[in-house]
């Protein structure tokens, strides 16, 4: 069993369970415009992608300020409809206590728009936990290519092999893996076998369920 010197963790489906909500989100978008995506689409093909690479597959080329206000749009309703249902996956807070209390190294690295990170990280006082935040903005290609998780280690000043991240969906395991980061996967948006098959080591339903390797290699 490895030793890991950080934690990286991705934001939506795995700090909070609320890809379902993104999927309402977009289908709310998509039946508008006609794109005729279903459900199931939205949870499983887009997670991880940044909003640019989600509606360039969908819209095509279109102006970039059109492309721009359909996003703004999509969040602006994901937001409506999650924030009441705000809450941390079960275990987090004493997962991410006893990490800090070991001083094992901790960042987020999530494609998330700023308004949708700062929704979770501020609207449950995550940000004490964590010592770098990596965004789309800090990272070229989104998930699954692997600059997002690379960038994370960087900022933590940690090399990639000795962080251990922490996703709930194919394309993030993907990219943490291209990273060269083992991956605990949570089940909150993707079939277990889907994810194994990606790359992760460990797979879970929520924190509380950690096997006793992970905790101790932390």
């Amino acid at each position: 069993m490895p030793r890991f010197e950080a934690a990286i963790f991705d934001l939506d489906g795995t700090l909070v369970d609320n890809m379902r909500f993104h999927a309402r989100a977009w289908l709310d978008i998509s039946d508008r415009l006609g794109w005729g995506k279903p459900l199931e689409y939205f949870l499983r093909e887009t997670a991880g992608l940044k909003n640019a690479e989600i509606l360039r597959i969908l819209a095509g080329e279109l102006p970039a300020e059109e492309l721009e206000a359909i996003a703004h749009q999509k969040e602006q309703r994901y937001r409506e409809i999650y924030r009441p249902h705000l809450a941390p996956i079960a275990g987090l807070m004493p997962l991410l206590e006893d990490l800090m209390r070991r001083g094992t190294r901790r960042a987020v690295a999530s494609a998330a728009p700023r308004e949708n990170r700062a929704l979770v990280l501020e609207g449950l006082n995550l940000h004490r936990f964590f010592e770098s935040v990596v965004g789309a903005e800090d990272a070229p290609r989104g998930k699954p290519h692997p600059d997002i998780f690379l960038a994370a280690a960087r900022a933590l000043s940690v090399e990639p092999s000795r962080c251990l991240a922490f996703e709930d969906a194919v394309n993030g395991v993907l990219s943490a893996r291209a990273a060269g980061m083992e991956v605990v996967a949570l089940t909150t948006a993707a079939d277990p076998e889907a994810l194994k098959q990606a790359g992760a080591r460990w797979i879970v339903a929520d924190y509380l369920s950690l096997p006793e390797e992970v905790v101790s290699g932390l």
